[in-house]
């Protein structure tokens, strides 16, 4: 405890200093999706690669087919828990540049609305605030006591924003390098500004398009229509078989590996200080839409979903025109929860489409990815142990929430390095994450180097198991 406390107090006497740093990573313009800011990924890859280097890690840049990869390696005590860190380096394209207030690369600390003081520019809050929230925890247990209470590797990616190409094939060839105990991954939110989070499952996600295709060219609709199949009116016929009357997919098998809520679970979320009234009102809605008798937090976090992301065919433009498409085409997405097999709910999903074609009608469908939903293990002691680090550092206790989008990075620890993975991070809803204006709260980055300090304390004393 001594020790900690130690570490506690250098965190915050070098506060302004661990901004500054901040702020030097913020200016490199680290985006990944535009070729023409290659030579800036590899500027910041260097830079993080000699910051670590500086603080006493091992630390080397790893070239790939896309953006780089740093790696950094540092010995705790023999028998100590060993854990993967894992962010990324790379930001989200800026534009509409005019909506941003200043430039997007030079950031600044400023005052917000409610006299807060937060850490302003594109990469604040995804993911450079966030990671250098853990190289701060261990700079300064590594000034203080001369090493770290585990041994840690971290790991930042430089293509996350961008669809990570390189990060699997980059998995396997570094499968001895970064498998560890668990990885800490801080890429995600707190509950609110004085609740701290662990997301103890993330949703998985299959990717399909579909393509109905029908007569060899566009018909015209009077001489045709009555006819000719129209592709559209099958598409929409298919699509709108997906749910029965009570909002369920109705794909066969589709909830196979797919348990109810443990009830102590249950009763968690239900505490919460959560108004389906607010979030559905924030965006011009009020009823829920999904599954009848699951609460909205339900809904998003721990049931799987089929939704239409896109739609359309024949013709679209201004004014009108009577014509049968030859083709309809749509992006259908869903999210998987538990145990449910992307490749099954991808295959059901085929031949659901393919039992329904009238003649004269084919399929062509194109994947878009996939990925199984991540569950950690409601009674994990690595889960009980960082929530209560994260409780003795911010005003309310760690809640356990789930999370209803995907970050496949963890699907791929868990299936390629087999090791599940911790999600703690101290974003919140209002950071404008991808959009203008993003920005970091100070108090997220100082008491989240703080919380990352707990943590490994906690870790290196109780270990993973």
């Amino acid at each position: 405890m001594a020790d900690l406390d130690s570490v506690l107090s250098c965190l915050d006497l070098n506060l302004d200093r661990s901004v500054e740093r901040l702020q030097a990573l913020l200016r490199i313009p680290s985006i990944s999706t535009d070729p023409a800011y290659a030579e800036d990924c590899q500027r910041a890859a260097e830079w993080l690669r000699g910051d670590l280097e500086a603080i006493g890690f091992d630390a080397r840049v790893h070239e790939t087919t896309g953006r780089p990869m740093v790696v950094a390696r540092r010995e705790g005590p023999a028998g100590s828990p060993n854990v993967l860190f894992y962010g990324h380096y790379d930001v989200q394209p800026v534009d509409p540049l005019e909506l941003w207030d200043a430039d997007p690369f030079d950031p600044r600390v400023v005052d917000g609305p409610d006299g807060s003081r937060r850490i302003t520019g594109r990469g604040s809050a995804d993911d450079k605030g966030q990671l250098m929230t853990f190289i701060e925890a261990c700079r300064a247990f590594i000034a203080e006591t001369g090493g770290l209470p585990c041994s840690v590797t971290i790991f930042l990616e430089g293509e996350e924003e961008s669809g990570s190409p390189s990060l699997l094939p980059f998995l396997d060839t570094h499968r001895d390098t970064l498998s560890a105990d668990v990885a800490l991954i801080c890429d995600t939110s707190m509950w609110d500004k004085d609740t701290p989070a662990i997301s103890t499952g993330l949703r998985g996600l299959v990717g399909e398009e579909v393509t109905i295709h029908a007569a060899s060219m566009d018909l015209h609709s009077g001489y045709f229509g009555g006819a000719a199949a129209n592709p559209i009116t099958v598409l929409a016929r298919i699509i709108g078989e997906l749910h029965d009357a009570e909002g369920r997919v109705i794909l066969p098998g589709f909830y196979d590996g797919v348990p109810e809520l443990p009830e102590d679970v249950r009763r968690v979320w239900d505490e919460l200080p959560f108004s389906q009234d607010a979030f559905l009102g924030q965006v011009g809605l009020s009823v829920p839409f999904g599954e009848t008798g699951r609460s909205v937090l339900e809904q998003t976090w721990s049931r799987p979903t089929a939704e239409v992301n896109g739609i359309e065919g024949g013709y679209t433009g201004k004014g009108f025109k009577t014509v049968i498409a030859a083709e309809a085409h749509a992006k259908i997405s869903f999210r998987l929860v538990f145990d449910q097999d992307p490749a099954a709910i991808r295959e059901s999903f085929r031949q659901f489409v393919r039992e329904r074609l009238p003649a004269d009608c084919r399929a062509e469908f194109h994947e878009h990815g996939g990925s199984p939903a991540i569950q950690l293990p409601f009674d994990s002691p690595v889960l009980e142990t960082a929530r209560e680090a994260l409780s003795a550092e911010w005003p309310n206790k760690a809640v356990m929430i789930g999370m209803g989008g995907s970050i496949p990075v963890v699907g791929e620890f868990k299936r390629r390095l087999g090791m599940p993975s911790l999600l703690v991070g101290f974003g919140l809803a209002d950071d404008r994450i991808h959009s203008p204006n993003e920005k970091y709260e100070m108090r997220s980055f100082a008491k989240g180097q703080r919380s990352w300090a707990r943590i490994l304390a906690a870790l290196g004393e109780r270990g993973t198991k």
